[in-house]
C-alpha cells in the first residue's frame, strides 16, 4: 500500500503521556479504525470517509488532513507541534562516554 504523506504532521494525544505523530494517510486511517466503537459518532464517520475518499483519489489529501485535525480538535486530542523534538535536544556535555 502506497502511503500518501501529509505536508505537515498532525499531533494527537493518545494518553496523558503519549503524543502520536500522524504523518500520512495510512496512519490517519489506522488511527480512526482503532478508535473505540463506543466513542464513534457522525464526526468520526465523516472523517474516516474523507480519509478513504482521499486514499482512493476522489478528494485531495489536504481535505483528509483537515478533517483529521477538526476531528481531533472536537475530541480534545489535538496537540500543537512540539517546540523541540526529543531527538533534537542537545545531549549533556560528554554524552555519557567514558574518557580515556
Amino acid at each position: 500500500m502506497h502511503s500518501k504523506m501529509f505536508d505537515r504532521p498532525v499531533y494527537l494525544r493518545e494518553r496523558k503521556d503519549l503524543v502520536l505523530e500522524i504523518t500520512n494517510l495510512d496512519d490517519a486511517i489506522d488511527f480512526l479504525e482503532e478508535w473505540s466503537k463506543g466513542d464513534r459518532d457522525i464526526i468520526h464517520d465523516a472523517t474516516l470517509k474523507a480519509c478513504y475518499l482521499a486514499h482512493d483519489g476522489h478528494k485531495p489529501l489536504q481535505v483528509a488532513r483537515d478533517a483529521l485535525r477538526a476531528f481531533a480538535k472536537k475530541k480534545g486530542i489535538l496537540v500543537k507541534a512540539p517546540a523541540v523534538l526529543p531527538w533534537i535536544v542537545k545531549a549533556r556535555s560528554g554524552g555519557g562516554r567514558i574518557s580515556p
